[in-house]
């Protein structure tokens, strides 16, 4: 594959940057050429090479009780939230507003109980709480409320600890995080050709703990990356090539994904569509680079950049939703965002829960079920002239069609206004209520409670904290 040759050829030729003193010693080890001074690493086809024969094919991921909710083989395919949100859409008013303490533990009940979504991640930002530990924050929140596995990463590598220890606590031991990784680490280089000393030692430490990664490149055509689209894999491809090397030579066979969030300039509006058809197009085929490199992947689509759950949306994230699905894309991270990544809506999240279950039904495929021989089926139908209530029917039918959930309207005209006339916010807005109104607890011991609340007071109070924000 020739843009995995000339991502090759950069690496071994022009080299990427690399801040972190650590992976110059050890990367200079194995052969580099280092040049300290610069910070500047030229690989060697060797390393390369080395780095990819260790990397695995899948692994799985567990819940808060331990069971397997992800298999990353294969074409398998799961859903997850975008991440790292800056702001939250006020079902309200229709305002991107800041997200705060209340708003994350309704979206943490509300992703817990969608079918669809496999993984939660650390959505957006709580502003009522220090800047310094808004990243361990997030986690703390969706593991002391939530079930499912957690798509997450650190601001600051100073978090990293307490992090992992949250994750510890819930599993019992370091072993059994290990044996059962509950979380995935967001992991990005800095466009062009850079690997920034956070990002790098987060990737050294989760391999220590066994913590997955997923690389993250976010390549931006036609500012940051080259305009073409073959080009822009091409960096791509190299920035996510740097940090397998970094990953597997440090602890070879850590598990990761091949990921990556590519968005295109719009020079008219100088903004970053990360839903504009040219960036799914470079995810659906930098996946096809990390099937062919044998590595489960990962890519930012099925979000939209509009700024409210309209039309537009639902175009955007269906479009991406549909191209990745099809992909076989194993971690597909796009419901509920809005806003180049900006603002995310739970409201959304419901709706989107809807297309991941109509994208997972479509990744089934069309199956004989009882078909053949079909002229028994045929001579009923035409005995009594429907087949409603047949064996048939009633073998099949909840397997074979996907039944959506109250928040697409499926009603007649008459029936749709006898229900209230609602519109498609209104009914958003209610399933968000009655889910977190379901929401019961997760399984999490008093013990585990009371030591997630302690690891997360301690970090609080060391910057300035006296208490943590009220939580219902």
């Amino acid at each position: 594959m020739q843009i995995v040759e000339e991502a090759r050829e950069v690496l071994c030729t022009l080299g990427i940057t690399i801040t972190e003193p650590v992976a110059l010693d050890m990367l200079a080890g194995f052969g580099a050429r280092v040049d300290r001074d610069k910070q500047m690493v030229v690989l060697t086809q060797a390393m390369i090479d080395k780095a990819l024969g260790t990397v695995p094919s899948s692994f799985s991921l567990y819940d808060i009780e331990g069971k397997q909710t992800h298999d990353f083989s294969g074409y398998n395919v799961h859903f997850t939230p975008a991440s790292s949100s800056l702001n939250v859409l006020d079902p309200i008013s229709g305002e991107s507003r800041k997200g705060t303490t209340e708003d994350y533990i309704t979206y943490t009940k509300v992703v817990s109980q969608l079918p669809h979504i496999a993984s939660m991640s650390t959505a957006f930002v709580c502003s009522d709480t220090a800047d310094e530990i808004s990243d361990s924050y997030r986690l703390f929140l969706s593991l002391l409320y939530g079930t499912k596995p957690v798509i997450s990463g650190t601001f600051e590598n100073k978090s990293f600890p307490v992090m992992k220890d949250m994750q510890i606590v819930v599993r019992g031991s370091a072993e059994a995080l290990k044996e059962k990784p509950l979380a995935v680490y967001t992991c990005c280089p800095t466009s062009p050709l850079k690997w920034s000393k956070t990002a790098v030692k987060d990737i050294l430490d989760c391999g220590k703990a066994g913590i997955p990664v997923e690389l993250v490149s976010v390549p931006l055509s036609g500012f940051i990356a080259p305009v073409t689209l073959v080009g822009t894999l091409v960096e791509h491809t190299a920035e996510t090539l740097a940090g397998i090397v970094i990953s597997q030579l440090a602890n070879p066979g850590a598990p990761l994904l091949y990921g990556g969030a590519p968005a295109f300039f719009d020079i008219r509006y100088e903004t970053t569509p990360m839903s504009a058809l040219e960036a799914q197009m470079i995810c659906c085929a930098y996946n096809e680079i990390g099937k062919h490199l044998g590595i489960p992947t990962q890519a930012f689509t099925g979000l939209s950049d509009s700024k409210f759950p309209d039309a537009q949306a639902g175009l955007e994230a269906t479009m991406g939703a549909v191209l990745a699905t099809l992909s076989g894309i194993n971690n597909i991270a796009g419901p509920g965002v809005l806003d180049y990544v900006n603002t995310f809506s739970i409201e959304k999240l419901v709706l989107d829960n809807e297309l991941c279950g109509m994208m997972l039904r479509m990744a089934k495929g069309i199956a004989p079920n009882d078909d053949f021989p079909s002229i028994p089926i045929f001579q009923e139908l035409l005995k009594d002239k429907h087949l409603l209530i047949s064996k048939h029917t009633r073998r099949n039918l909840r397997s074979e069609h996907y039944f959506p959930g109250p928040v697409i309207d499926r009603a007649g005209r008459q029936r749709w206004q006898e229900e209230g006339a609602l519109s498609l916010m209104e009914r958003a807005r209610k399933q968000v209520e009655e889910l977190s109104g379901s929401y019961e607890p997760n399984c999490l011991s008093a013990h585990a409670r009371e030591e997630l609340t302690r690891l997360m007071e301690h970090q609080a109070r060391s910057f300035g904290m006296e208490s943590l924000p009220g939580r219902n």
